[in-house]
């Protein structure tokens, strides 16, 4: 089997015992990895409407194809779980290493279920399974947890997926942390791996993952360096490597596709030129750059670490992504640079989403504003618009688990219904915080924000981030947007589920698809990828509807689509219709339209979904 160890790993830390299964062949052909073969797995493994933090509740690692190989951009692995935020599926996506570390330890895929009397690391080696003891790692911020590993093992060459405080407190927004700044974030799956008491997955071996036509990848690989030294990639490839995400936080501003102001502000309501242009990736660098790092296989290389050293502070960190520039920054009037800087470092070191974090302390910033807190009530915290000293303070409280970051830890939504008091100001998506890319420029990301299996993200798909950069006439043209909607999930299921970057846009476009040809050998034609695609979005849809989710079910806040529109900004008079979009999607998927539950003609159609025709249609033959 070319591109798979061919073994899974299912431990129980119940009574520390564990099985090692043959990686099923035909659903390693129709679902590849990432969050499809991870979908499938629990669809299996994880009995319906289990509780989120329950011991059959399953916690699934999982590779993509061409993770392992020298395939360009293919360092991406995921996890799955159900998620505390939302009840339904949760998928998220991380960098960096652990992917190809978890293969070169012998296996595809890690499920872990159960409940650890005590905490406990799961050891990796080479295809040998240990429960080690937590007891010392419980506590411990992410590098100190993963130097803590290092020293103990007498390895540095390992890789480990963790938690850090945010998931010991089984936070909505606790995020899996790897690398030591690469994470997992979205929909608590750092949560659910803290209520089983699990600290972290280390891997480490010498597995090597077989490849169909080595010499293939070789030529795709030197096609790709050409196409990417052309006219069509050089300059933004050149932006993005040498700048990262960050280097596009000024346009995103001044189009309103960042967050600003809780959603509800303007580009006006900050000055470009001191609380903007400071914080782009490029003056940024000027001031704090020591060297860039790359995930595995990746030659774009956005990542770098940084050293602040001011007179307020004095450590060694990462530059922060586009989304933790606007959710520290814009989102919070916050023009302040190294309050930015610190506060993303925070979330690093506590294993925190940064974006539900930040746009938490948005939507307890605007409710303080309008007199619904006082500052009693936020631990004598002056949090007003555009405060840095404030801002950081309440990062603190959150991260460290006291006073009323207690309760923030359940993240905005959570904290509305706690607090009883809020909820207009609400940034969600089923319960769970908006990524940065505003719904009202952007309104093909509302279709996908609301009625993704895994909503708010900004990375699944559909017509994409950049109908954002559209002009009007084209990005705001709602009439028979379903095709186009289709066809960019198709594609985004397909690099979620195969280990590729979301930036292998760099490549040349068909180089991801011959890569996975040459590395699995399946010969997959144009029709083929397509329908991984749809079935990927299928069984990742399957685990809601058995739980009893329908359309109706989802939802997002009036403010993040236009209701009431805004009156000034680029943004002004501007509703986008989520249910006309929707309509389109679900007409041209051939899904019902009102439902939003696929037909038994469509599950036939894509294939490998026997199980999913089985429990949707249970009385048909």
């Amino acid at each position: 089997m070319y591109g798979h160890v061919g073994k899974i790993l299912i431990a129980d830390l119940s009574d520390k015992t564990y099985v090692i299964r043959d990686l099923d062949p035909e659903w390693a052909r129709d679902f590849l990895g990432g969050p499809s073969l991870g979908a499938r797995y629990l669809y299996e493994l994880m009995p319906a409407k289990t509780p989120a933090f329950a011991p059959e509740s399953v916690l699934g690692f999982v590779s993509g194809p061409v993770n392992g190989t020298k395939s360009l951009m293919g360092g991406r692995y995921t996890v799955v779980s159900k998620s505390p935020v939302t009840g339904g599926f949760n998928d998220a996506n991380s960098g960096g290493n652990f992917g190809p570390y978890m293969k070169k330890s012998g296996f595809d895929a890690i499920f872990v279920k159960g409940i650890s009397d005590e905490p406990v690391y799961l050891f990796v080696d080479d295809g040998k399974i240990e429960f080690r003891d937590a007891t010392a790692l419980w506590g411990k911020t992410t590098i100190d947890a993963e130097n803590a590993l290092k020293k103990e093992i007498g390895d540095d060459d390992i890789c480990a997926a963790m938690i850090a405080p945010a998931g010991e407190h089984l936070s909505n927004m606790a995020a899996i942390m790897n690398d030591s700044h690469r994470s997992a974030s979205r929909g608590g799956s750092g949560a659910v791996m803290g209520s089983k008491k699990l600290k972290a997955v280390v891997c480490r071996g010498t597995h090597t993952v077989p490849v169909r036509d080595p010499e293939e990848v070789v030529k795709v690989t030197r096609a790709w360096k050409a196409y990417a030294e052309g006219p069509t990639s050089r300059q933004d490839r050149k932006a993005w490597s040498t700048h990262g995400t960050s280097c596009i936080y000024e346009r995103c501003y001044m189009l309103s596709d960042v967050g600003i102001k809780n959603w509800g502000g303007a580009p006006e309501d900050l000055d470009f030129e001191t609380q903007i242009a400071p914080m782009s990736g490029q003056e940024m660098d000027k001031k704090y750059k020591v060297k860039k790092y790359a995930c595995s296989t990746c030659q774009i290389g956005c990542g770098a670490s940084y050293h602040v050293k001011s007179d307020k502070y004095d450590y060694e960190t990462v530059r922060p992504e586009y989304e933790a520039l606007g959710t520290f920054g814009s989102l919070l009037l916050n023009g302040d640079v190294e309050s930015v800087l610190y506060c993303n470092h925070l979330c690093n070191e506590y294993g925190y989403d940064n974006i539900s974090l930040g746009n938490t302390i948005a939507w307890l910033m605007e409710c303080y504003e309008n007199g619904l807190f006082t500052i009693d009530e936020l631990d004598g915290i002056d949090l007003r618009w555009g405060n840095p000293d404030a801002i950081v303070e309440m990062t603190k409280r959150i991260c460290e688990y006291k006073g009323i970051g207690v309760p923030l830890n359940g993240a905005s939504a959570y904290a509305s219904k706690y607090f009883d008091r809020g909820s207009e100001y609400l940034g969600v998506a089923n319960g769970i915080e908006i990524a940065h890319h505003c719904a009202r420029n952007n309104p093909a990301m509302a279709r996908t924000f609301q009625f993704d299996p895994t909503p708010g993200r900004h990375v699944k798909g559909g017509r994409g981030a950049r109908i954002g950069f559209s002009p009007p006439e084209i990005k705001y043209d709602f009439e028979n947007t379903g095709p186009e909607d289709k066809a960019g999930t198709i594609k985004a299921e397909y690099d979620n589920l195969s280990g590729f970057c979301h930036f292998c846009f760099f490549l040349e476009p068909s180089a991801k698809y011959q890569y996975m040809n040459a590395v699995t050998g399946y010969d997959f034609t144009e029709e083929d990828f397509n329908n991984i695609g749809l079935r990927s979005f299928a069984i990742r849809s399957a685990f809601n509807l058995r739980e009893g989710m329908r359309r109706k079910d989802y939802s997002i806040s009036d403010r993040n689509i236009g209701i009431p529109p805004m009156d000034k900004g680029p943004l002004k008079g501007v509703t986008i219709p989520t249910k006309k979009l929707a309509d389109s999607f679900y007409e041209a998927m051939g899904w019902d339209v009102e439902t939003g539950v696929p037909t038994k003609e469509f599950l036939e159609s894509v294939g490998g979904l026997e199980v999913v025709i089985k429990d949707l249609y249970p009385q048909e033959k």
